[in-house]
């Protein structure tokens, strides 16, 4: 979850603002600013980036950073200061969930940080992800079976790769692999980046190095309109594996006593 809120009132106290002239110095309602600051609502981007440009920070900083009097900005030429999400709202001024087809999967690559790029992408809601952002990115291939190509899986951001756990599944995108869904071997390296690896084992894991990392969504859940088989009825052959399998176990407890 962002830090918009308790940043907004940390910095607009630090310069002695009431919230009526904090608003009067951007162009909106003293409601508004209650809003931010109660965690009722976010500043949409063009507001953000004023919003940074008044405090002379970062989007990055204002939104993800925990602001106090401790704090010290980042470094400017830290690529990581220069990371900006762009989203898009509804008319009740809450994130929707962006769709990424297959089709634009290329074009995310150069789009991802553009405003007006997300805004033309499709978009829905679901009432179980409205804290926090999430995009849809549907996947092509069976590298990840027995989740089918052209699945759709709805993702969280991950502003921090520190907080990326090994064995679950990530929506990474990078400029070599594109828009990959993958499960993640090891913890993020900074020296390295990630080792992804398929479900499908027929597929070899690779690394993708970290310069080359441009966001990483943590899967939540996934659309798709091929509904899972039945499981079938075991087999002899079956039985008989899994008897020989217990009789195996059995065996070996017996013995370490």
């Amino acid at each position: 979850m962002s830090n918009i809120a308790n940043n907004l009132k940390y910095l607009r106290k630090k310069k002695r603002l009431t919230q009526q002239q904090f608003a009067d110095e951007m162009g909106i309602k003293r409601a508004s600013v209650g809003a931010y600051e109660e965690r009722r609502a976010e500043p949409k981007y063009e507001l953000l980036k004023k919003i940074a440009d008044f405090y002379d920070l970062t989007m990055d900083e204002l939104a993800n950073d925990h602001i106090n009097d401790k704090w010290k900005p980042t470094a400017r030429g830290n690529a990581a200061s220069v990371r900006v999400l762009s989203i898009t709202v509804d008319g009740e001024d809450k994130e929707n969930i962006e769709l990424v087809p297959v089709k634009a999967s290329a074009g995310y690559l150069n789009g991802y940080a553009d405003p007006e790029y997300i805004a033309e992408l499709p978009k829905f809601s679901l009432p179980m992800f409205r804290q926090g952002t999430y995009r849809a990115f549907e996947i092509k291939g069976d590298s990840m079976l027995p989740l089918q190509s052209g699945s759709v899986v709805i993702a969280e951001y991950v502003e921090n790769w520190g907080e990326i756990k090994p064995g679950q599944t990530y929506v990474v995108i990078s400029r070599d692999e594109g828009v990959v869904y993958k499960r993640i071997a090891f913890k993020y390296k900074e020296d390295k980046g990630l080792k992804l690896v398929s479900d499908n084992k027929s597929y070899e894991p690779y690394w993708v190095a970290a310069n080359d990392i441009l966001e990483v969504w943590k899967a939540k859940a996934y659309i798709s309109t091929q509904l899972p088989e039945p499981t079938p009825e075991p087999t002899m052959e079956t039985l008989t594996a899994m008897m020989a399998q217990m009789q195996k176990t059995i065996s070996t407890v017996v013995e370490k006593r």
